[in-house]
């Protein structure tokens, strides 16, 4: 009778909690027995790196795929001549009369350009608040023209959505894993935070492969204009008599049967949502006014975080945001350039409100993609597109980056752009798909040495990471 009793207290108290964080984590239930074997391998790291003050790591995911070949432009001649020799005819070019112009050093002096739609950030390039990493993508281990049509080990399923942007959230392209670089960042950074309040990671608006580790559980909130101190009410755990019964018999029931492991995680899991819900009472002011767009909302939730993050106890926070809707096989050039509008207004927002709170040196931003587009269009006219690709261009923003100016590894023409011509170079065909010249380890690295992770550790966030040499990109200070 007892068991019955609390099977259906069980169900009545999840329904009475309504916590988005306790019915995203049920997910993990599956993982539990081996999570429980893996603590002890993930918990091998050799130590924390820099630990000192508060830094916080935001990752902007866009969604299926931004064009990279139209979000930086080259702007000197003959650059500018080979993009438009593959891409005007077909009415997929950027005229070079709108190109925000940028000087990045590391090119020689050879000018590039911003989409027009990067007005927002183009200052914060100006100022050396913004670099450019080039030619990003997926990676088992290097690889040139030559060495990708020989049959040498490239990612799996390549060129696949779902397949492409899991490995760029997880760093793993030799085999499907089960968690993310963010989590496994947070696995071994966790004693950074002191008592925290709430996880060190936080997805918004939904749960994501990059969030999860061994030991890591996501904390996973509503974006705004959902309050904070509304985000996981407690409903029916009040103060009237009946509703302090049930929270005794609530407490009461999460002591029961804790030597079987999933009721025992379920527990822990059901108490830290809890312990969440009482910690995220207050629901702060900013300072800047972001938009109110899908990726505005996401970045104002996070900023309020970050706001409270000393009465959280939070001397380290990841962040993960994402803005679909960038798989744009036909009529590209204005939903892109939406997208693009949407993205650097958000971004300009949430940076404006890093340097209002005093945090502009401790918060850095990245973007991530499944991949970018093929060079070639798809297409012509009004429906005019491009088609799944591979390496493109990232961008990473905040006080602590070297900005104004791009970074990475020689491509086949020893700069770090990628050759512009298709059949040739750094494209693994006749479609302009250009062959990383950074891969995902090389670039979350650099981040993930920033964040505090030990250098000894690296290869245990990054399994893969040995593949490649010379691998702090240099554009953190």
């Amino acid at each position: 009778m007892m068991k019955e009793n609390r099977r259906e207290f069980l169900k009545k108290s999840c329904r009475a909690l309504s916590m988005t964080a306790i019915a995203m984590q049920m997910r993990h239930f599956g993982l539990m027995d081996v999570l429980a074997r893996e603590r002890m391998e993930a918990e091998k790291g050799s130590g924390i790196g820099d630990g000192s003050g508060y830094k916080a790591l935001v990752c902007v995911f866009l969604d299926g795929g931004n064009d990279g070949n139209n979000s930086v432009v080259p702007n000197y001649d003959a650059g500018y001549n080979q993009y438009s020799a593959a891409r005007s005819a077909q009415g997929l070019a950027i005229a070079r009369n709108s190109l925000l112009p940028i000087t990045p050093a590391s090119m020689g002096g050879q000018i590039y350009g911003f989409h027009p739609a990067m007005a927002p950030l183009h200052p914060l390039w100006n100022q050396g608040k913004m670099a450019v990493v080039c030619n990003v993508g997926c990676l088992v281990q290097p690889l040139t023209r030559a060495t990708y049509q020989a049959g040498a080990p490239r990612p799996y399923q390549l060129f696949s959505h779902p397949d492409q942007a899991d490995q760029f959230r997880t760093g793993i392209s030799s085999f499907k894993s089960t968690t993310g670089w963010g989590g496994r960042i947070a696995d071994r950074t966790a004693a950074l935070n002191t008592n925290p309040a709430i996880p060190m990671v936080t997805a918004i608006p939904s749960a994501s492969i990059f969030t999860t580790g061994f030991n890591t559980k996501p904390l996973i909130v509503a974006s705004a204009p959902t309050p904070l101190n509304q985000l996981l009410t407690l409903n029916g755990f009040g103060t009237a008599a009946d509703e302090l019964a049930r929270r005794a018999a609530m407490n009461n029931a999460r002591q029961q049967d804790l030597n079987q492991t999933i009721v025992q995680n379920a527990s822990l899991i059901t108490q830290q949502a809890v312990n969440v819900s009482q910690q995220l009472n207050t629901d702060p002011t900013l300072t800047v006014t972001f938009p109110s767009t899908t990726l505005g909302n996401q970045l104002r939730q996070v900023a309020k975080l970050i706001k409270i993050r000393t009465l959280l106890n939070m001397n380290r926070q990841i962040f993960y945001v994402s803005l679909g809707g960038f798989d744009h096989h036909s009529s590209q050039i204005s939903p892109h350039n939406s997208l693009l509008t949407q993205v650097c207004n958000a971004l300009k927002a949430f940076y404006d409100e890093t340097v209002a709170q005093g945090v502009a040196a401790q918060v850095t931003t990245c973007t991530m993609s499944d991949f970018s587009r093929t060079f070639g269009p798809a297409g012509s006219g009004s429906n005019v597109g491009s088609d799944h690709g591979w390496g493109g261009p990232y961008f990473v923003i905040g006080d602590s980056v070297l900005g104004g100016n791009f970074y990475g590894r020689p491509t086949s023409n020893g700069t770090f752009w990628p050759t512009l011509v298709t059949g040739t170079g750094d494209d693994t065909d006749i479609r302009g798909r250009f062959i990383p010249s950074v891969s995902v380890e090389q670039y979350a690295g650099t981040l993930a040495r920033w964040y505090g992770l030990a250098e000894a550790d690296l290869p245990l966030a990054f399994p893969n990471y040995n593949n490649f040499s010379n691998s702090n990109l240099g554009f953190m200070a």
